[in-house]
Parts: C-alpha cells; sequence; structure tokens
C-alpha cells in the first residue's frame, strides 16, 4: 500500500482529491495545506508518494517542489484546473512527475500513480548516471592534473607519468584517483 501525502490548496474543492483516493482504496497518511514546510513534512511522514491538489501551481508550490526533489525525491502527482502549457512545464522542471488537469476520478487514480511511479523511478535512473558521469569527469581531470604535476616533478612525459601511477596504483592496490589525489595533496604540500 503506497504511503500518500495529501497538500490540498484547494479552498474551494477542499477534499475532492482524498475523497477520491478513499474510494479508490488509498490510504492518505498525512493532509496538509501548503502553508507547511514541505521538506520537513516529507522528512517526518516519509511518503512513498506526494499529491498535491491545487487550483493553479504558484511560485510557492514550486519552491516547495523543487525543495523536496532536490534534498527528498518523491514521485509528485499534481492535480489541478491550470491549463497554461507554460505552468505545466514549469511544474515538471520542478520535479512533478505527473500533471493532471481537470477531473479527478477514482478509477483512474491508480494507473496515474503508476505511471507517476515509473517516470518518478526513470528520471532517479537518469540523474544517477548523470551524477556518475560527472564524478568520472572530475576524477579524470584530478588525474590528468596529477599526472601534469608528475610530470613536472620527475621530468618525464605523459607516458611514463601515467605508468608509474597506475604502478603506484596497483602496488598499494589503490584506485588510480588515490593516487592522483595524493600526488596532487603531496605537491600542494611541498609548494
Amino acid at each position: 500500500m503506497l504511503r500518500i501525502l495529501l497538500i490540498n490548496d484547494t479552498p474551494r474543492k477542499v477534499g475532492r482529491l482524498k475523497a477520491a483516493l478513499v474510494e479508490a482504496g488509498f490510504e492518505v497518511i498525512d493532509e496538509s495545506g501548503l502553508t507547511i514546510d514541505l521538506p520537513a513534512r516529507v522528512e517526518t511522514v516519509r511518503p512513498d508518494v506526494i499529491l498535491i491538489d491545487t487550483e493553479s501551481a504558484g511560485r510557492d508550490v514550486m519552491e516547495q517542489v523543487v525543495l523536496v526533489t532536490r534534498d527528498q525525491p518523491r514521485p509528485i502527482v499534481m492535480f489541478t484546473d491550470e491549463h497554461d502549457p507554460n505552468v505545466m512545464r514549469q511544474a515538471i522542471k520542478s520535479g512533478v512527475s505527473a500533471y493532471i488537469v481537470e477531473g479527478i476520478q477514482a478509477q483512474r487514480l491508480q494507473p496515474i500513480l503508476d505511471v507517476a511511479m515509473a517516470r518518478f523511478e526513470s528520471d532517479q535512473a537518469l540523474r544517477a548516471q548523470l551524477q556518475a558521469r560527472d564524478q568520472q569527469l572530475a576524477e579524470r581531470k584530478r588525474i590528468e592534473l596529477a599526472k601534469g604535476m608528475l610530470m613536472k616533478m620527475k621530468n618525464c612525459n605523459e607516458e611514463e607519468a601515467y605508468t608509474l601511477m597506475r604502478r603506484q596504483a596497483m602496488s598499494r592496490q589503490q584506485k588510480l584517483i588515490q593516487v592522483a589525489e595524493q600526488i596532487i595533496a603531496m605537491s600542494e604540500l611541498l609548494g
């Protein structure tokens, strides 16, 4: 059973999403208005998914979504009456997994949540791949820096410096980046 945090920002239609969730057999573990500190609420409640019911996704809503997406990523589904494509793009860019315009029907909730969860998982996988590539690039830059420092210290060419670093890594059973960081630290220490 999904743990759902419901954010209700619709004074005109209070309860319409909660009623549809209950009708569809879901359990809402917490319901709040948007005046809360959403990241803190997510930390406390630890929902599987966040549903936001709003007439129009304003700046405050988007800021809260960005903070949650950055610090405690969760699938977020926004139900709204806002048809503006620019608002929809901003919501997706902020971290909303599904943006549903008009109408909450109990029989549609399960497929909507399934799609939101799948999209969230896909986005998280892409973010992880991007982060891994960024890490590899940063390590490659540090290795190149260390190689350059070693070339100056040992008065050798690039290939010889790389070979020295690889031998050091193998003999100490370390990764090449660890050897590179040691060379950089020693170079900085020696000035």
